[in-house]
């Protein structure tokens, strides 16, 4: 369609505003600040030079602490929820917390807002926000072997959020063009299936780290993890994991390598620090018995979730029948899996069974009722068998578990205009453009509005 320029109307009385972001208060990060970052970051803004809280030495940085924070806690839900929530397994989720918290007072940036929490996710992979929001997906909890490994998988993290990699990223424009446009979707094969059903992630925000930012993590890392009483060896442990999945299972540790690029250099240094740097501390624990006691129950579903992984990989390869399979094998072992049922619940709606899809949706909802994307799931097969009274119902609900998807907008407007209330839609598709005007969402929204004749060509 090309960009959409709008000509101002009125909404009764009230002249229009076309602010592609309208004000969110005091704390919010809008596109107007990324689009300053960008002038800024051309225009090499010296006067923002900040001192690392790792090197001391000083560095670019046009955020502050206190923007990190606001940008962390505006796109990390949306990364939890594409990633199929918190493990609802409470006491697995209560040992990460608290393994990751046992390392917060030895990091150098020790009074950031930090949460760390296991995700439903099944692919192998771990991620932090730059506000401290530290997520790792079940595929990794049942990869790794110890409570060492596991704190040198958040210690990486914390290492990340410590040395400021993103904020750092950020400034130097290397996010903002990708951030601009206020959300982006998941990346991959299926991020085209999110993007299709309106789905978003926090993709740019994840975007692949370097070689430098990596050696960085995994040194803070080590020293993170020791000083807390685990032995160095459990980094080596996890760069040994991660080397030899990505020659076993390469699929299910793609993501893992888009956001971490993985290379001997980093398994070989990791050896070589321990030894070195860290080998009065070789013999401190690595608590394996601990691990597996904490790991047992998610263990006990290791052929649940690798049948999840390949029904995911072979769904983002669009074949749809083989993935079908495979989650149908895995919801046979585990019927009230939530990641299972929403991956089920997706499959059937892409290959335009409504109803099929609907009979997953609904039945996630019942199992996870706090988690938002099932319901966004429920509303698009609402849609697709007509159900406009339905449809609305759902987005609403997922709008007040996960605030800011602008297309649930886009769909609560839909299916007010399905249900033939113009005016009420044409509000809703008002308040998408104000956010989103390019797309095929964008287009019908506009087109109705100039339809309606509440906006002039």
């Amino acid at each position: 369609m090309g960009r959409l320029f709008l000509k101002p109307t009125v909404w009764g009385e009230r002249p229009m505003n076309y602010r592609l972001f309208p004000d969110r208060g005091p704390g919010s990060f809008t596109r107007r600040h990324f689009l300053w970052l960008l002038s800024m970051s051309a225009a090499g803004a010296a006067v923002s030079c900040a001192t690392s809280p790792v090197t001391g030495r000083t560095q670019l940085m046009l955020l502050s602490e206190e923007q990190e924070v606001q940008i962390d806690r505006q796109h990390s839900p949306f990364q939890i929820s594409a990633d199929y929530g918190q493990i609802q397994d409470w006491d697995l989720s209560d040992y990460v917390r608290q393994v990751g918290h046992n390392m917060v007072s030895r990091t150098h940036r020790s009074h950031m807002p930090y949460s760390f929490r296991g995700v439903n996710a099944t692919y192998v992979n771990a991620y932090a926000f730059p506000g401290g929001s530290i997520a790792c997906t079940r595929g990794i909890l049942l990869a790794m072997e110890n409570e060492a490994e596991l704190a040198a998988l958040l210690g990486h993290e914390l290492g990340h959020v410590n040395a400021r990699h993103t904020a750092q990223q950020m400034s130097k424009g290397m996010l903002t063009n990708a951030l601009v446009g206020g959300f982006s979707m998941v990346a991959g094969g299926l991020g085209q299936i999110a993007g299709t059903l309106g789905s978003i992630g926090a993709g740019a925000l994840l975007a692949s780290y370097s070689r430098g930012n990596e050696r960085e993590a995994d040194a803070l890392g080590m020293e993170y993890m020791v000083k807390a009483g685990y032995s160095p060896r459990g980094m080596v442990g996890l760069m040994d994991i991660l080397r030899n999945l990505s020659k076993s299972k390469p699929g299910a540790i793609e993501m893992m390598f888009a956001t971490h690029p993985m290379s001997d250099e980093r398994y070989q240094s990791a050896v070589k620090t321990s030894q070195d740097k860290y080998a009065s501390s070789q013999n401190l624990p690595l608590y394996r018995e601990r691990y597996m006691d904490q790991t047992g129950r998610l263990r006990a579903m290791k052929g649940v979730i690798e049948e999840l992984q390949k029904g995911e990989q072979e769904m983002a390869r669009q074949k749809f029948g083989e993935a079908e399979a495979h989650l149908r094998s895995a919801l046979k072992q585990a019927p009230d899996d939530y990641a299972g049922l929403v991956m089920m619940a997706t499959c059937q709606i892409v290959q335009k069974k409504p109803a099929e899809g609907l009979k997953y949706s609904e039945a996630a909802k019942a199992v996870y009722p706090k988690e938002a994307q099932a319901y966004h799931l429920s509303g698009f097969a609402k849609i697709q068998t007509r159900d406009f009274p339905g449809a609305y119902q759902d987005f609403s609900a997922y709008e007040k578990i996960l605030p800011g998807n602008p297309n649930t907008l886009f769909f609560k407007g839909f299916s007010l205009e399905g249900m033939w209330k113009k005016a009420e839609a044409a509000q809703e598709y008002h308040r998408y453009l104000q956010v989103v005007r390019e797309g095929k969402f964008a287009e019908h929204s506009y087109s109705r509005l100039v339809e309606w004749g509440y906006y002039k060509r």
